[in-house]
């Protein structure tokens, strides 16, 4: 253990017992994030009426109930389709843009950057109020068209810069290599860059389809009708009635983002690591 705190902990002269301060305040923000989760998944198998922690008496009749739903039923399949269509349409968009904001040489390119990223600067209330205005003009209210372009928008500032910091460590050279040798701009893009840059898309993928599977404040107010989101229903159900089929979901959706999110290391790391 003194050996391990007296080690380099980079490549500088710093060493870990130096750093222990940041472990102990890292690991303590951790506790603080996960714990909620610790206590929401007990919570989901309860039998009482109400949201019980800890349940006295353990079932899984919240999870029956959430499967057993015709209202909860589609409200998943609405959450489900939006964030599959918002990946395919964000991911593409975000690529395409971080590389050519990377590779223009045109001035102001920092300020399209900032543009492109604004979405995630404006407080999701706005953004909401006027995709709720906008959405009422072009008759798209409450249709999974404009719940999918309102998702979208969130998602594409997440894969410009993620997509944007991996074209960074990216030699450019090799693909002005193959344009060189006669290919056209896109083919070099698709046969050279692209796969240099895949675990960044694959990653970019997964997040766009985890922003708007897990969107509430947006989903409240241009969805519903017949494309209620899972997250909108819970919202409204936490608001009218504490129904315990609410961490029954919240566990099934963490379940689902931990799943993806450990899909994205795997995939990652068998294609870098060989």
């Amino acid at each position: 253990m003194l050996n391990w705190l007296r080690s380099p902990a980079s490549e500088t002269q710093v060493t870990h017992g130096q750093r222990l301060w940041l472990y102990v305040f890292s690991v303590l923000i951790l506790i603080l994030l996960v714990i909620p989760t610790f206590i929401v998944i007990p919570m989901s198998f309860s039998d009482s009426q109400y949201l019980e922690f800890p349940p006295e008496t353990w079932s899984l009749r919240w999870y029956r109930h959430y499967f057993g739903s015709e209202e909860w039923m589609q409200a998943t399949r609405t959450s489900f389709t939006a964030a599959f269509l918002t990946m395919l349409v964000a991911t593409p968009i975000g690529v395409l843009a971080a590389y050519g904001l990377h590779a223009s040489k045109l001035p102001y390119v920092r300020a399209a950057f900032v543009l492109l990223i604004t979405p995630m600067m404006v407080p999701l209330v706005l953004v909401a109020i006027g995709a709720f205005y906008a959405y009422v003009k072009l008759q798209i209210l409450y249709t999974m068209t404009g719940l999918v372009l309102a998702h979208a928008l969130l998602a594409i500032p997440l894969v410009v810069i993620v997509t944007g910091a991996a074209l960074k460590g990216y030699d450019m050279n090799l693909e002005n290599a193959a344009r060189s040798l006669g290919a056209p701009r896109w083919k070099a893009f698709a046969t050279i860059t692209l796969p240099q840059i895949r675990f960044a898309v694959v990653t970019s993928a997964l997040l766009s389809f985890l922003t708007s599977f897990d969107e509430v404040v947006i989903a409240m107010f241009i969805s519903g009708g017949d494309n209620p989101t899972l997250t909108r229903n819970m919202f409204n159900a936490l608001r009218d009635q504490i129904d315990p089929t609410i961490a029954a979901i919240s566990t099934i959706m963490v379940l689902v983002t931990t799943f993806l999110m450990v899909l994205a290391q795997i995939f990652g790391k068998n294609k870098t690591g060989g």
